[in-house]
């Protein structure tokens, strides 16, 4: 693993961050259009300086510091999309690890992160950092805002046309931008030189290993959020026909570009969720890898696998396991939600082989058998019970509904099999079929 250091690339911008910064710290603490102006300004300063000239240098530390709290405290609708896009372009630009031309794995030495690690900070003063004079959050920090985010994850609060919102959720985009542009180089790195110390040094790794944050309530939290946005904006999609009917439709008097930013963002939020859960699962996979070779030590801890999390919270949540799998089916090519959000829907999906691989693409074939089956008991379970608005009220068209299930749930098994002949059926999932195939037998 090679270092480089940025000192070199720096050492001549002493004059430039000077100049720049001195842009926003005499209105730092103001709140008017004039200090807005000042930060735009300094956001395009710092672009400038960064992009336009012949040579591209990374701004220093504390410009990107400054840029960060531009976006954890901006007003305007102007600052905090431009500090967010900003924060992206820079990474892109001038990313802290990366795979050489040479094939080696290159990590940045005193690269920018918007994370802090001073061990003083306690949870109480990673409230409040959003309005001091730094920015970077310590991990405890992370864990606060992915509880913020659980309360913006509704329809009412998204209708709020509320500007701390659209920073929290921007906030977090960035961040797994961040945390998955320094794990993935690692993880292609890890792949073929079985080096566990790659990803033991990933800022993912360190985040969900620190002791400042309740993993499991964490990743719980994110299951939580992914769902009520997948269930905000199909709610919306669903009522794009009928708008007096829609729940999510903006007053009057409300900022028309606010409301179209907080749409757009809160989608882009869910999928930013998306990767989040995804990158975890890759790094406990390369974990257990790495266990099973002997390469772990006491201080790596025990960690439960996010995939653990996720199936036993759906187990015994059954109002979290329809939107959980809607999201997942949801195909590269489109936009818009799942045609039919129902538990046969999801199944439908199935049908094709295409639908099947697209899903395949996105979520491992034992967390589908355990997803299908898990619901698959779920919906008997509610169906025997005859709760209102499962299935319709009327017996005959009740029983005919879940007739129709267990074909497709057979049907769905049949494509994941014509899929990857080698797949190997859980003991759950035998289960299900057999009640499936019980159940048709019967009628």
């Amino acid at each position: 693993m090679e270092r480089t250091s940025t000192n070199r690339r720096r050492g001549n911008r002493t004059g430039i961050e000077e100049n720049t910064l001195a842009i926003v710290e005499s209105t730092e603490a103001k709140d008017t259009q004039d200090a807005d102006d000042d930060r735009i300004s300094f956001l395009e300063a710092v672009r400038a300086s960064s992009f336009a000239s012949e040579v591209a240098v990374p701004p220093t530390n504390k410009m990107y510091e400054a840029v960060l709290q531009i976006l954890r405290v901006g007003k305007s609708l102007e600052l905090i999309m431009s500090s967010y896009q900003l924060l992206i372009d820079l990474d892109k630009h001038f990313p802290q690890v990366f795979v050489s031309k040479s094939h080696e794995l290159v990590v940045v030495d005193e690269a920018w992160s918007p994370f802090a690690f001073s061990s003083d900070v306690t949870s109480n003063e990673s409230r409040a950092a959003g309005e001091n004079s730094s920015g970077l959050l310590d991990f405890s920090g992370f864990a606060l805002l992915i509880e913020e985010l659980v309360e913006i994850a509704t329809v009412e609060n998204l209708r709020a046309m509320d500007t701390k919102n659209l920073r929290n959720m921007l906030l977090f985009q960035y961040l797994v931008s961040f945390l998955e542009g320094d794990f993935l180089p690692r993880k292609t790195m890890y792949a073929e030189t079985m080096n566990w110390t790659i990803l033991r040094e990933s800022f993912l790794n360190m985040l969900l290993g620190s002791r400042r944050i309740n993993y499991k309530n964490l990743m719980k939290d994110c299951l939580s959020i992914l769902c009520g946005l997948s269930q905000v904006y199909t709610g919306m999609s669903d009522n794009r026909g009928s708008p007096e009917n829609s729940n999510t439709k903006p007053s009057e008097d409300c900022n028309p570009a606010l409301a179209f930013a907080l749409l757009q963002v809160g989608k882009s939020t869910c999928i930013a969720m998306q990767k989040f859960l995804i990158i975890i699962m890759g790094l406990d996979n390369s974990k257990k890898n790495a266990d099973m070779q002997g390469q772990t030590t006491r201080a790596d801890g025990v960690r439960t696998p996010v995939v653990e999390i996720v199936l036993d919270e759906l187990t015994y949540n059954v109002d979290m396991l329809l939107p959980f799998l809607q999201p997942s089916v949801r195909t590269r090519r489109s936009n818009g939600p799942v045609d039919d959000a129902t538990f046969t829907g999801i199944l439908n999906w199935f049908s094709s082989s295409t639908g099947t691989k697209s899903i395949l693409k996105k979520i491992s074939i034992q967390v589908i058998q355990l997803l299908l089956a898990h619901g698959f008991q779920a919906l008997l379970l509610l169906s025997s019970q005859n709760i209102e608005g499962v299935m319709d009220s009327k017996e005959e068209t009740r029983e005919s509904s879940l007739v129709e299930i267990c074909k497709s749930m057979i049907c769905a098994f049949q494509s994941l099999k014509r899929t990857n002949e080698e797949m190997e059926i859980l003991p759950i999932s035998k289960e299900a079929l057999f009640t499936a195939a019980t159940i048709l037998s019967m009628n």
